[in-house]
């Protein structure tokens, strides 16, 4: 019989981590961005933040994703709005201020993109109740 053999540690890239931990990689200390980050330091960091982790999460700079998710309007709709890198929370805030029309175009289409999908949700509900009723 042969002895288990050791667990090895996961790692992943400090991109994956960082995109994890929701964060704009190129905010973080050179130390996060030139090594690997195991599945345990990953779960240290969530949860007990560095205080670098908690300035980024408060302040940013925030990567894409978290900014389209601030401003109501989806990733490829910062990119029609000319937003291609991340923006931080006084930026995000000015930008809500000043509504720019492409801003009010994108969380009017953000609005029908979410009703549609309510729309055919339900469409598909009641086809699988008619679906069942037949079946029975």
């Amino acid at each position: 019989m042969t002895s288990p053999k050791p667990k090895k540690t996961q790692t992943m890239k400090p991109a994956t981590a960082a995109k994890k931990l929701g964060i704009y990689l190129g905010a973080t200390p050179a130390e996060f961005q030139e090594g690997v980050v195991s599945r345990e330091d990953l779960n240290a960091l969530q949860a007990e933040p560095p205080a670098w982790l908690v300035e980024l999460r408060l302040n940013g700079p925030y990567p894409r994703p978290v900014v389209a998710a601030k401003l109501g309007v989806s990733i490829s709709g910062l990119a029609r709005g000319g937003i291609t890198e991340a923006l931080t929370k006084d930026q995000i805030e000015a930008l809500k201020s000043d509504n720019p029309m492409w801003l009010q175009h994108e969380r009017a289409n953000q609005v029908d993109v979410r009703k549609e999908a309510l729309r055919i949700k339900e469409l598909h509900r009641k086809q699988e109740e008619a679906a069942l009723r037949v079946q029975a």
